[in-house]
């Protein structure tokens, strides 16, 4: 069922207390998505590369006409020590955090975590230097 049809199916808010127990095909990696496993009924990206689909403007509601693919860039820590996801959509670059679910691809989701100390916004050579403008020794022990 696409979106369209959900919309005039569904009211407004629908998914915020219900579960979402459709299947779906990632538009990025191909694979088919299941909310069983997941952990939550609230499936919103895929387990296999967690890109999602901007369709919400608050959670659960539906309510974005946008369509665009919401590609992982970040995950954080919710207080409680609970993992999330940041995605940014690549059409109008808005920001939304999703929960990491059960299933999620533990690989993807620890490369997505260490690119800010792989790729740092400095090269690495200058740290010693960096340091000593910074007022430390410079030293690297």
């Amino acid at each position: 069922m696409n979106r369209e049809n959900k919309r005039k199916t569904f009211e407004r808010g629908y998914y915020k207390t219900h579960a979402c127990n459709d299947t779906f095909t990632c538009k990025v990696c191909g694979r088919l998505c299941t909310p069983e496993n997941a952990g939550s009924g609230h499936r919103n990206h895929c387990p296999n590369c967690l890109s999602s689909l901007h369709v919400d403007i608050e959670p659960g509601d539906r309510a974005s006409d946008c369509g665009g693919i919401m590609e992982p860039i970040s995950v954080w820590v919710r207080k409680g020590g609970e993992w999330a996801v940041i995605h940014r959509c690549k059409r109008c670059g808005a920001l939304s955090s999703n929960r990491v679910m059960a299933d999620d691809n533990p690989m993807k989701l620890m490369s997505i975590a260490m690119k800010p100390l792989c790729e740092p916004p400095f090269p690495l050579e200058r740290i010693e230097e960096m340091t000593a403008l910074m007022g430390g020794s410079g030293a690297l022990k």
